[in-house]
């Protein structure tokens, strides 16, 4: 298993498509909370749990948030790298760490483009790689164009090796 990690493009792409936001929000509606939610999030998209909340409630430092980007991505890294055994080039592994990033550990790991790019002949309810990708735009069930449109830019990394936000 190789030990990849995600590069210097793919670290400012995922930044900019988080966003620095060093006020909490709502990540559902995009608006500033004073309260804690399920969705809570500060920072580069770093989801608040209810234990955290004294600690980021009044907001951190763009400091801070860097700190805080770095050791929520680390596992990430990790993962993807545990769960593909197919060699990567750079800009795929990329693509996958900013994918799971969004999506979460446990919905990456588990997911049938996991399997597609471990084995692009193995049957999954998906006719390709892509399709499976693009299937991670719902939130709560519902399509999100803000979901699409970054599918589509992580797809363009992976397949194109091309790095431009929407």
């Amino acid at each position: 298993m190789a030990q990849y990690q995600i590069s210097e493009k793919g670290l400012k792409l995922l930044r900019d498509v988080e966003t620095l936001r060093l006020i909490p929000y709502d990540d559902q509606t995009g608006k500033e909370t004073k309260v804690w939610t399920t969705g809570a999030t500060i920072g580069y998209g770093h989801l608040i749990n209810q234990a955290e909340w004294s600690t980021y409630k009044n907001g951190i430092t763009e400091t801070a948030a860097n700190n805080l980007f770095q050791q929520d991505l680390a596992p990430f890294v990790k993962l993807v790298s545990a769960s593909i055994a197919a060699p990567l080039e750079p800009n795929k592994f990329d693509a996958l760490v900013i994918l799971a990033y969004n999506i979460g550990p446990q919905s990456f790991q588990n997911s049938s483009l996991v399997k597609l790019v471990n084995d692009p002949d193995t049957q999954t309810p998906f006719d390709n790689l892509e399709a499976a990708w693009k299937a991670w735009n719902k939130s709560q069930g519902k399509i999100m164009n803000g979901l699409t449109n970054r599918r589509q830019c992580e797809w363009n990394i992976y397949s194109k090796n091309i790095y431009e936000r929407w």
